[in-house]
């Protein structure tokens, strides 16, 4: 084949557009992303994430959770973090997000990083340096977080609904949506363990106590004391009421969680979906017997693993000046 026809201006072109768009998956990223850039970047996240964290532990969880919901609508591109507009239904507004909390803390960081280095440092990469940082002050473990991610400018509701695992999901619907977006049945199993801490609203398993099947029992699979203990906390309707993930040690990342699976004592579906799997009950088994000895360790690297879904990097997006809008 000739010089001639390897670069024809297709061949150009589609060389240029992929240059342009940077959507990458994850390889681009790289720990000290800012380290010439920004070089305190990563210090000033850690310092201004931990005073909200002394003083309310219970941030961690949202937090994490904001980048975990970041990442499966749209890859890790903070998208969670744009507000809605007229014309416009973003994904916070979304019925799966509408619980979500924790932008303050974001947009301090933001603010913090921007007087320091303007228009350096993505609000992507700090919603992942954040979930970072604040399970690493509840005891949780610490891990390196390779940067380099860019803003996204499109943020549409409906795509939460249909991306993000409900809590009602079975083990084949749970799979199929790790898998999607590159994650292992493993992965599944290490990161439903984040449910380690943080709360949920009773509207979110209330079908499990008192109408699973539309015939006003309950959920087999749920344990039956603790069926009565949940009744006591939350009425059927009830919207409003905050129920601990895993009773005793919520505010600290530990786990306990994979015991209360074990014992059929999940909060969610999805949870008690773990069980239903010969890798996944496997795991939470292992996790059981040996008290958590590798979960820290796998946390961590599922946790990069995640990070790196659908970044957009090079040229892609842009670094937001304020996390809640695009820029002008």
């Amino acid at each position: 084949m000739s010089s001639q026809k390897l670069f024809s201006p297709f061949f150009l072109q589609l060389i240029l557009a992929m240059l342009v768009l940077g959507v990458a998956n994850g390889q681009c990223l790289k720990q000290d992303f800012y380290k010439k850039t920004c070089p305190a970047a990563e210090y000033i996240v850690r310092k201004t994430t931990a005073p909200y964290i002394s003083k309310d532990p219970t941030l961690a969880a949202p937090l994490l959770r904001l980048h975990f919901h970041d990442c499966f609508v749209r890859g890790c591109d903070g998208s969670v973090l744009l507000n809605s507009t007229k014309n416009n239904q973003a994904e916070k507004d979304a019925i799966p997000n509408l619980s979500l909390r924790g932008y303050h803390v974001i947009d301090a960081v933001k603010s913090a990083v921007e007087k320091k280095c303007p228009g350096v440092v993505s609000c992507a990469d700090i919603v992942a340096l954040v979930a970072r940082d604040a399970v690493s002050m509840i005891n949780g473990p610490y891990w390196k977080v390779p940067t380099g991610r860019r803003d996204g400018k499109v943020s549409i509701a409906l795509e939460a609904l249909t991306n993000l695992p409900p809590p009602f999901a079975n083990i084949t619907q749970l799979k199929s949506m790790f898998g999607s977006k590159g994650l292992s049945v493993k992965d599944l199993a290490v990161l439903s363990g984040g449910h380690t801490i943080g709360t949920s609203h009773c509207s979110s398993f209330t079908n499990r106590l008192y109408n699973f099947t539309g015939k006003g029992d309950t959920d087999p699979s749920l344990d039956p004391n603790y069926v009565i203990h949940l009744k006591k906390k939350c009425k059927a309707g009830d919207v409003k009421t905050l129920v601990e993930m895993d009773p005793g040690s919520f505010k600290t990342f530990d786990e306990d969680y994979y015991t209360l699976v074990a014992k059929s004592r999940g909060l969610f579906e999805s949870d008690a979906a773990l069980l239903n799997d010969v890798q996944t009950r496997k795991y939470v088994e292992v996790q059981v017997v040996s008290h958590g000895r590798s979960f820290g360790k796998d946390f961590a690297a599922s946790m990069v693993k995640m990070g790196k879904i659908g970044v957009l990097t090079g040229k892609a997006g842009e670094i937001r000046q304020y996390c809640a809008f695009v820029n002008k």
